[in-house]
């Protein structure tokens, strides 16, 4: 089933539904590379953040398209292509290969969004969102499976992600009910107090969460930014290439973030 771009970010949308979020940045196509509108896409080139490594590494391996969660043109952030913009613009420009980018949309699918990926490949069982009454989430809270101490919910994170992550400890008590939202959103612990759970696991940390965490009795976990959000693209290339046949590699720029 070959797809042109604008096809294949059609279904990209009706799956991931961004219309539903406001967010930071815009989803979906965000630069078109395309040498004519019917070209098929055959191979995309998946990864956390569209760095110039990766689209260094997109072009060795002949993509049509980059699929990201980190994309650009990021609110607040200066709105002239200069600097390392325009030089990651030009080599996709002139490689012709698009960029195709989700952020919220990626972090809230139920099935194979960041925070879904982070469950499964933790065993953790979902009960819920972290935001009572939204339709699509961006972060969930349930159970360990089985009650933990810190120390070995500490090494069960350093296993699964390869990371050795931040533990600040909310006091001498187990973890069986957890809270998870991956990336920079340390500050949804507040969210995680709320929901009465043992601890909550992000991607960041800032020097007011150390404080919130002991002053409240929660254990925070600072997991990496990267690491926590590794897999959620992946996830969404294999169901594009399960629906479509459109080849998928992924490539991990490492950032210890």
């Amino acid at each position: 089933m070959a797809l042109t771009l604008k096809e294949m970010v059609a279904l990209l949308d009706q799956e991931l539904q961004p219309g539903l979020f406001k967010d930071y940045c815009p989803n979906g196509l965000q630069v078109d590379a395309s040498v004519a509108p019917d070209v098929a896409i055959k191979k995309i080139v998946t990864g956390v953040t569209a760095c110039q490594a990766l689209i260094d590494r997109a072009i060795e391996l002949q993509a049509d398209a980059i699929l990201v969660h980190h994309g650009y043109f990021w609110r607040g952030e200066e709105a002239v292509i200069t600097g390392i913009k325009r030089r990651r613009i030009e080599a996709l420009l002139a490689n012709n290969i698009s960029l195709v980018a989700y952020h919220l949309p990626l972090d809230a699918h139920p099935v194979f969004g960041n925070n879904a990926e982070l469950a499964r490949l933790m065993g953790w069982d979902t009960v819920g969102g972290m935001e009572p009454g939204a339709k699509l989430p961006v972060g969930n809270w349930g159970t360990t499976g089985r009650e933990m101490s810190l120390s070995d919910l500490r090494q069960d994170i350093t296993n699964k992600l390869g990371r050795e992550p931040l533990v600040i400890s909310g006091g001498d008590h187990p973890v069986k009910t957890i809270a998870w939202c991956t990336g920079a959103a340390q500050s949804m612990i507040d969210k995680a107090l709320s929901l009465g759970v043992d601890a909550f696991v992000s991607g960041e940390i800032s020097e007011s969460t150390v404080h919130f965490a002991r002053e409240n009795g929660i254990h925070y976990i600072s997991a990496g930014h990267h690491a926590t959000e590794r897999y959620g693209v992946q996830a969404l290339a294999r169901w594009l290439h399960d629906e479509t046949g459109i080849d998928h590699e992924f490539v991990d720029i490492d950032s210890p973030v």
